[in-house]
């Protein structure tokens, strides 16, 4: 009989179930009720009148574990110095998304070889989040491929769907289901109402294709997710945080029957992808914020041990440690600084 399925597939490589993998790398009770406060905190600086600033800040991507675990250390460190007006939470990102072709990301292609070894990339990504977890530091991550949240999402205190992904229906259904609070950013052309129609999609109950804890195919139905937010990162365009946007933003927000609460992230196209001008995005919201803006919750910095990026692929040998091997993120000296400037001009909200 003529094949008509499969005919471009190569191999196909068994995984371990989520059910498995949960089991083998489980979360401990502390690990467990610090998500869960965490995101109760989260959702209180989201849709509350808590007045600390949501500061989502970490490498573009994790790559080098060891790496990863320093700037965690010195993170958690900073973040426990600026508590009381900033909530930390530390960039841990192992999922990339390509315009064409790529390092897709630690989970993808842990070994920076092309091996592709998913498995080891689950187990890597499940033990560096209860790393950062036991570091007292919440965790961040963009959820891109539809089965991963089943092997971390337990792990994960705040999430984000990108650009590229904000109009997906399977994105928008699967974060239906999610447990934590989640960030939509607008599309990469600037589009802020496929975010704005993301977030009303995801918070509505949902019923799609999945799989179960065991791995098996299954109909996922959930109840939907009612702390979704918008990320707003720029876009062909331009740039998308000045009080003009954000006052656009807000209108938009308030038709749509939805929160005027708004994440800005700081790279990406609100910074020409130049990721030197991160600190000037940041002091260009604190000065919204010092003139009386209320909607401007929180910002995204991408930050490494070193500053800027490099090729990839190259002999991992090579590599430069701290330094990303995807978007160009500042250095920790400048991400200290920035932090502890962000502190300093919020204290007036404490008065």
């Amino acid at each position: 009989m003529q094949k008509t399925s499969d005919i471009n597939v190569v191999e196909t490589r068994a995984l371990p179930s989520p059910a498995a993998l949960l089991a083998e790398l489980p979360k401990t009770d502390v690990q467990a009720e610090f998500v869960t406060r965490t995101r109760r905190e989260i959702h209180r600086l989201i849709f509350t009148d808590d007045k600390r600033f949501l500061l989502i800040v970490g490498p573009c991507s994790i790559h080098d574990l060891d790496a990863g675990r320093d700037y965690a250390r010195r993170l958690a460190a900073l973040a426990r110095e600026v508590a009381d007006r900033v909530m930390i939470v530390m960039r841990v990102y192992f999922e990339k998304p390509r315009t064409t072709v790529g390092w897709k990301g630690l989970v993808m292609d842990p070994h920076l070889d092309g091996s592709h070894d998913i498995a080891a990339g689950l187990r890597l990504g499940r033990t560096f989040l209860r790393d950062v977890l036991d570091l007292g530091l919440p965790t961040a991550t963009e959820f891109l491929d539809p089965i991963t949240p089943q092997y971390v999402a337990d792990l994960v205190c705040w999430g984000a769907i990108g650009a590229r992904t904000t109009e997906s229906q399977t994105h928008r259904q699967m974060a239906s289901g999610l447990s934590m609070p989640l960030g939509f950013k607008n599309g990469t052309d600037g589009s802020l109402q496929s975010a704005i129609n993301a977030i009303r999609a995801a918070s509505q109950p949902q019923t799609f294709l999945g799989i179960n804890l065991d791995g098996s195919a299954a109909a996922i139905v959930t109840r939907g997710n009612p702390d979704c937010h918008l990320v707003l990162r720029g876009g062909g365009n331009g740039p998308n945080y000045s009080p003009a946007h954000i006052t656009q933003t807000e209108a938009l927000l308030a038709k749509a029957g939805l929160p005027r609460s708004i994440l800005v992230d700081c790279s990406h196209d609100n910074s020409a992808k130049k990721p030197e001008l991160q600190p000037e995005v940041m002091r260009a919201l604190l000065a919204q914020i010092a003139a009386g803006n209320a909607s401007i919750m929180g910002a995204m910095i991408e930050s490494n041990l070193a500053s800027g990026s490099q090729p990839f692929p190259q002999p991992r040998e090579k590599l430069r440690y701290g330094v990303s091997i995807t978007d160009g993120c500042i250095d920790w000296s400048t991400t200290e600084k920035l932090v502890r400037e962000l502190h300093a001009a919020l204290a007036p909200r404490f008065r």
